[in-house]
């Protein structure tokens, strides 16, 4: 048995090397490193561009056709977040969801605890047999750093690290389908101050590039001007990448008249070169929960748009999937279609084959 001043002189030893351990520095991490990967399992199968059309690896045309769903912060803040909600939006027989990530939200919960719910929606997806869009959920005008409101501020630093983020940790998971960039650009007819093309296709082009480089199969949606409604631009400057695809918000007040002539001027044009996805659009009455202008609509809208989508190979997912958020495609949390939902749900039930 050992002395007590010999146990002692051990306990002083094992304390002196503890506080010389404390005090080495930790190999410092480099802020590029890559994020890690996520742990979800990589079940669908790839999607790509060609020509005109999303592929799959058989080289079939896919059309993406689902729903958009609410900020997986917000649905697990008011206590909505959770498989279920995947699997009710499966049960309209969506094969697509699309995922907006508010600015002001990631970095209210962090990027360690909201990359868990992304994380979670992908699985979960994965597993239901949809695709998914994670969405860059601004609004406004990065080029002068002015937004449509507060949740939506972010900057161009910001959203490259959510980026480079993403195509980090999904980038061998093909699940995460599409990657779109900046929800609705706009400058409110310059009230935000000038946003000339160039500069924005510039901003999409580097943004393409980092995330291509890091995941070549990765495709990007590019939204137009005017609230990512229109396209013109792409007529004659398309974005010089691969693996890109355009993004309209074809709501229904957007062109009061006239709307298949407008809408294939404004953007449906760019279809016979390029995938296009409807990300957001929809309609409600204009005495209902929220209504404002450009959604106020009904079911003559409806059957044109989605003519119109079908027409020419468009993928669509109508907004929101959610009770609160307007235009309602549910009245509840028991997921009660409203009006548009009760529309598009059976738009879904058929065509998705």
């Amino acid at each position: 048995m050992k002395s007590p001043r010999a146990f002692l002189l051990l306990i002083v030893a094992l304390l002196f090397v503890s506080a010389v351990l404390a005090q080495t520095p930790a190999t410092p991490v480099p802020f590029s490193a890559p994020p890690a990967e996520a742990k979800t399992a990589a079940i669908l199968p790839v999607i790509t561009v060609q020509g005109n059309h999303f592929v799959n690896p058989a080289g079939e045309t896919f059309i993406f056709r689902g729903l958009a769903l609410s900020d997986p912060a917000v649905l697990l803040e008011r206590g909505h977040w959770g498989r279920r909600y995947f699997e009710e939006a499966k049960k309209w027989n969506a094969n697509v969801v699309r995922i907006p990530v508010h600015p002001s939200r990631w970095r209210q919960l962090g990027d360690e605890a909201y990359l868990k719910l992304l994380d979670e929606a992908v699985q979960w997806s994965g597993e239901l047999g949809m695709y998914v869009i994670i969405d860059w959920h601004t609004i406004g005008n990065m080029l002068t750093g002015v937004y449509h409101l507060p949740m939506y501020v972010t900057s161009r630093d910001e959203t490259f690290r959510f980026w480079y983020t993403i195509a980090e940790r999904y980038k061998s998971n093909p699940t995460v389908a599409l990657y779109e960039l900046y929800n609705e650009p706009t400058n409110r007819d310059g009230n935000m101050g000038p946003m000339p093309w160039d500069a924005y296709r510039s901003l999409i082009e580097d943004l393409t590039y980092m995330i291509q480089k890091i995941n070549p199969k990765a495709v990007v949606l590019v939204a137009g001007y005017n609230w990512g409604y229109e396209l013109t631009a792409v007529r004659y400057e398309p974005i010089r990448a691969s693996n890109v695809a355009y993004v309209t918000h074809p709501y229904p007040q957007k062109r009061r008249e006239n709307w298949e002539f407008n809408w294939q001027r404004d953007w449906g044009f760019v279809a016979e070169k390029y995938p296009v996805v409807a990300t957001e659009f929809g309609f409600m009455d204009e005495k209902g929960r929220g209504a404002h202008v450009p959604v106020i609509g009904d079911e003559t809208y409806g059957e044109a748009i989605i003519q119109f989508f079908e027409k020419r190979g468009i993928s669509w997912t109508p907004w929101v999937f959610d009770a609160q958020w307007s235009p309602q495609l549910i009245d509840d949390w028991n997921f009660t279609p409203t009006r548009q939902g009760a529309f598009f749900r059976e738009k879904l039930r058929v065509l998705n084959k």
